[in-house]
């Protein structure tokens, strides 16, 4: 676990931003890891991303000065400690694939967090999450009453100190009262390549309109269904021999790996969402 602080930034462009925040650091003897800007001449917008050392590094005497060179500026900023990772909760259905694949990137340390609980419609994956030692909640959803089944979700939530929501194959579309309870921190993976082919059964729509490229994005969470900022996207090459079946199978493989994708790079504090849009630094 890195001893390292991330600051992200996003505010109109204009000349000098660079230098005024890396002599800032300078001047508290900062010991800077990773540095990373991006410009939108379009939308006329300014992303940086820095990391940098925190051993002997006053903290709290740079925030403090750091406001007032951000309110000069109008930056929209965050601050965010590696030492301090967020907790996350998992929620799944009954494909296990992708659920299976966090905890194995989890107890491998590949992904910077901790994962107190999983929230499954289904009891399917109970014997997953207790072999890697987690919490189940097995919450059944009632077509009648659903706001009682995301009533108890919240309320689990919330007694974790969930920071961040990663849906992994989970086969319910959320309300947008519990979406504005957590923005752009609920992580989503989609079957299909985005814009094509949302909602159900995208497998059945790209075999039916004889697709030759089949694809997963991961994307967060908006009161739209699957059209929130896009975090990753991959695809794969398919034949007319294949039937939809070979498209699930191989579908598998690429949500497993964009979702992975896109939950590291949150837990890295690499993504900055403007629009519709994201930035994702390197």
């Amino acid at each position: 676990m890195r001893n390292t602080a991330v600051l992200l930034i996003d505010c109109p462009d204009r000349k000098g931003l660079v230098a005024g925040v890396a002599n800032l650091l300078y001047q508290y003897g900062a010991n800077i890891t990773h540095a990373d800007q991006h410009q939108d001449p379009e939308a006329e917008l300014f992303f940086m991303r820095v990391e940098w050392e925190l051993a002997a590094f006053d903290l709290l005497a740079f925030r403090a000065e750091f406001e007032a060179l951000a309110a000069e500026l109008q930056m929209r900023w965050r601050l965010s400690l590696m030492s301090q990772p967020p907790r996350v909760a998992i929620f799944v259905s009954q494909y296990l694939h992708c659920l299976a694949d966090l905890l194995h990137r989890y107890q491998t340390g590949e992904l910077n967090c901790s994962i107190p609980l999983i929230v499954s419609n289904h009891p399917d994956g109970e014997a997953l999450a207790r072999f890697h030692g987690i919490e189940f909640h097995h919450i059944p959803i009632d077509p009648g009453d659903r706001k009682a089944a995301e009533e108890a979700q919240l309320r689990l939530l919330e007694a974790s100190g969930i920071d961040l929501v990663v849906l992994a194959r989970y086969m319910q579309i959320l309300p947008a009262e519990f979406v504005e309870q957590y923005p752009w921190r609920i992580i989503n993976v989609h079957h299909s390549f985005l814009p094509a082919f949302i909602g159900a059964r995208p497998y059945h729509a790209a075999f039916h309109r004889g697709v030759k490229l089949i694809g997963a994005t991961s994307h967060y969470v908006t009161r739209v269904l699957d059209d929130g900022p896009i975090i990753e996207q991959d695809v794969v090459r398919i034949s007319h021999r294949e039937q939809v079946e070979d498209l699930i199978r191989k579908g598998r493989d690429l949500e497993r790996v964009v979702l992975s994708r896109a939950v590291a790079w949150h837990l890295e504090h690499r993504i900055l969402c403007y629009g519709n849009k994201t930035v994702i630094f390197d």
